[in-house]
């Protein structure tokens, strides 16, 4: 499937979930926040929150003094 990550087309696997994503990144020990589609996804969901074929994603992370960047 591919995701629009951070507005750039980005190909995953068919059961993949934001967690999954996330490790993919190499950014499962970051601080990251992620939105799918509009809706701030609780690290918490990462692990329960299904990815589906086009759906819009885009993540950020905090990187200094707590400034962020995009992935």
């Amino acid at each position: 499937m591919v995701i629009l990550l951070n507005g750039e087309d980005h190909v995953l696997s068919n059961d993949s979930t934001a967690a999954d994503l996330v490790i993919q990144l190499g950014l499962a020990d970051k601080r990251v926040a992620m939105e799918v589609n509009l809706e701030i996804i609780p690290r918490s969901r990462y692990g329960d929150q299904p990815l589906k074929d086009g759906d819009k994603v885009e993540i950020v992370h905090a990187i200094g003094g707590g400034s962020s960047d995009c992935y």
